[in-house]
C-alpha cells in the first residue's frame, strides 16, 4: 500500500508564529496554519490540523460507508458526510480532541432506513481514519435517510 505525506514549514511561537501544510503526495494544496487562527471562532482563511483531520475522516468515512452499502447489497445514489471536529482543553494540560460528530445524509437504493443505518454503523466502526482515532472519547454520528 501507499505512504501519503504531508509536510509542514513552522516559524515562530506557537502564540506567534505560523506555517503552511503541504499535501506533498499529491501536490494538490498548501494551506496556511497558525495557533490564533486554530482557536478563533473564524478562521479567516486558516486552516487547522482539526480540520484537516475533519476532511480526512469524513471522506474516509464516506468511503468506507459505499463499500458497506454494497456488501449490504445496495447503491449509494446521493450520499453527503460532515465531520465536526471539536478542539478543547484538556484537564491534564494543553489540548486535546474530545469530541467528532459524523453526519451522513442520503439515500441508497436496495436498503431501506435500517440497513443505510445499520451501514454507518459499520462505517464508523471499519473506516481506517476512526480507528486512527480511537482515542477520541466520543465519537457520535448521526444518520438521516431520505429514501
Amino acid at each position: 500500500m501507499p505512504i501519503r505525506t504531508a509536510r509542514t514549514a513552522w516559524n515562530g511561537t506557537l502564540e506567534q508564529g505560523s506555517g503552511q501544510v503541504e499535501l506533498s503526495s499529491s501536490g494538490t494544496a498548501t494551506f496556511d496554519v497558525s495557533f490564533p487562527r486554530r482557536a478563533a471562532e473564524d478562521a479567516e482563511g486558516v486552516t487547522s490540523p482539526e480540520e484537516l483531520i475533519a476532511a480526512a475522516h469524513s471522506a474516509c468515512f464516506a468511503m468506507q460507508f459505499s463499500a458497506e452499502v454494497a456488501g449490504a447489497g445496495g447503491t449509494p445514489e446521493q450520499v453527503e458526510v460532515t465531520a465536526n471536529v471539536t478542539l478543547g482543553p484538556d484537564p491534564a494540560g494543553g489540548f486535546r480532541i474530545p469530541r467528532i460528530a459524523l453526519k451522513v445524509t442520503g439515500y441508497a437504493s436496495g436498503l431501506d432506513e435500517a440497513g443505510f443505518k445499520a451501514a454507518a454503523e459499520a462505517a464508523k466502526k471499519n473506516c481506517p481514519v476512526s480507528k486512527a482515532l480511537a482515542g477520541v472519547a466520543d465519537v457520535s454520528l448521526d444518520v438521516t435517510f431520505e429514501g
